[in-house]
């Protein structure tokens, strides 16, 4: 059963926060902020708080609501869930003389991102765009572990589990990422890390779309030799708990 506060930190920092990553891949995305200087700050009563900035061309998403140039607060987490899930209008109680931005670009935005997590089956027989499709998700399902590893209580009891130390999250010969844990919380490392500890490889970007789709059983797929862990065991096993969390929430 899914906790709509720990669901609010998914939607927040795991799906708004893939629009740094794909203002960055994709073209339109680009073109469409390419002159925008706006920032939006989203805040969830007892819940979490992120600015996403659109300066220079460049996306980026920043913990916390410090003086943005649009404020969109909610009463509740499920408030904010419904926004997502498109039953909720979201209204700014600052900046409303911007509310062109957020219905245009904004919306433009987050339209181009459902593309491509929830893509057309046709749209996924383009290379390129199965591609960075399936990186987008593997970007959601990282921040999505780490939003459910410090909010979800099952998957804190997991993370509670999880030694310090660096876990590689990745495509062989593809995108990896790092998840971090320290003092059990854990977080996203863009950055390559010369501490992994431990790590999950899929054996190439089809195998990891399988799964995320699920279509392929990650215990099965470890035995075929499609997926490859190694390092600390017990940090890829709790691991594992958190992505079965994963896949309920991001369903």
């Amino acid at each position: 059963m899914k906790d709509q506060k720990a669901l609010a930190y998914v939607n927040l920092y795991a799906l708004l926060g893939t629009l740094p990553e794909l203002c960055r891949m994709d073209s339109e995305a680009r073109t469409l902020i390419e002159k925008a200087d706006m920032s939006i700050g989203f805040k969830v009563h007892n819940g979490p708080a992120a600015t996403l900035i659109f300066k220079n061309g460049e996306c980026r998403m920043v913990q916390g609501v410090s003086s943005p140039k649009i404020i969109i607060p909610f009463k509740s987490a499920e408030k904010f869930n419904g926004m997502i899930d498109g039953t909720v209008t979201p209204v700014p109680t600052y900046g409303i003389w911007h509310a062109g931005f957020l219905m245009n670009t904004f919306k433009a935005l987050t339209d181009i991102m459902e593309g491509y997590l929830r893509p057309a089956p046709e749209r996924l027989e383009d290379e390129s765009f199965f591609e960075k499709s399936t990186v987008l998700m593997l970007g959601v399902v990282a921040r999505s572990v780490c939003a459910l590893g410090n909010h979800d209580e099952i998957s804190r009891f997991s993370a509670s589990n999880i030694v310090d130390g660096d876990i590689k999250l990745g495509i062989k010969n593809g995108t990896s990422l790092i998840i971090r844990a320290k003092d059990h919380r854990l977080k996203v490392i863009r950055t390559p890390s010369d501490c992994v500890m431990s790590f999950m490889e899929f054996r190439n970007i089809r195998t990891a779309r399988a799964l995320f789709d699920g279509k392929l059983n990650a215990v099965a797929a470890v035995g075929m030799g499609d997926v490859t862990i190694g390092g600390m065991v017990s940090q890829v096993d709790n691991l594992n708990r958190i992505l079965d969390r994963v896949s309920e929430y991001l369903a």
